[in-house]
């Protein structure tokens, strides 16, 4: 617990003021996290992160990354993303052909939603920071007071077990109340800095944010299972990987990001 503890306050103190700064040394970031998480992901599969098939989805996964404001007409487009990894699966998919299948069509797959899964999470990462400062903080408090409410409820009242095949120790009491918790942090926040102007607006987006974040979770803790492992990397003392630590906000930020632009 020291451990964690200490590598949290470190990890916030490096973090924290980039996210403050934003701009490109916070896009900078943002690829360097991506890039971990999708090494991560296939060292999972046991796959090799700088073969053929990893550079290519590494590629891939630096052309979805790259911000609207940056990328130009083309790279800002949707339609643009969608060739992105289009381009990927027909690339891979050829290479099954050409390998004889050294390269098997699960391989090919696997690379491809793990470029999704990343790419379109660490992508809302940044547009969303790039929407506003107040609203990607607005997604860390909720993620936070979810996790701390749901740790803390569920060792004081848990009883029912939530999804026991997945995450043994997560409850049904600990997940009622980190959306609790993440509710009562929203209303504190919206009254603080107002982002949505609208304390019901800000609790129904923080309901859904903190359902979502755990159900993000639950996915990560997911394929862990599935591959054998009990984190996803090492590169945080005490936390694991980087997915472990940003497997709620991979699917926190793109909701937020899609309510934000149906409002704007």
């Amino acid at each position: 617990m020291k451990q964690r503890i200490i590598t949290g306050v470190i990890a916030a103190a490096l973090f924290l003021p980039i996210v403050i700064f934003g701009g490109f040394p916070f896009i900078i970031v943002t690829y360097i996290l991506a890039t971990i998480g999708l090494f991560e992901l296939l060292r999972m599969k046991g796959m090799h992160p700088l073969s053929f098939v990893g550079a290519a989805g590494l590629i891939a996964l630096w052309l979805l990354l790259v911000p609207a404001r940056y990328g130009g007409e083309w790279l800002a487009s949707g339609t643009a993303k969608f060739g992105v990894l289009a381009a990927l699966a027909f690339l891979l998919l050829v290479g099954t052909v050409v390998t004889k299948n050294a390269l098997s069509f699960d391989e090919a797959a696997f690379v491809v939603l793990a470029v999704v899964y990343v790419g379109v999470g660490f992508f809302c990462f940044g547009a969303v920071r790039l929407v506003g400062f107040v609203y990607f903080v607005y997604a860390l408090f909720v993620i936070w007071a979810t996790d701390i409410g749901a740790y803390f409820f569920g060792r004081a009242f848990g009883r029912r077990k939530l999804w026991p095949e997945i995450s043994p120790k997560k409850t049904v009491e600990g997940a009622i109340g980190g959306i609790a918790s993440a509710a009562v942090v929203a209303a504190i926040y919206e009254w603080a800095a107002g982002p949505f102007g609208s304390l019901a607006a800000a609790l129904g987006v923080a309901l859904l944010l903190s359902m979502f974040g755990q159900l993000g979770d639950l996915i990560e803790s997911a394929f862990k299972r599935h591959y054998g492992v009990k984190d996803s990397g090492a590169i945080l003392p005490g936390h694991g990987g980087i997915l472990d630590r940003f497997d709620s906000l991979l699917f926190v930020l793109p909701i937020l990001y899609i309510l934000l632009e149906i409002v704007r």
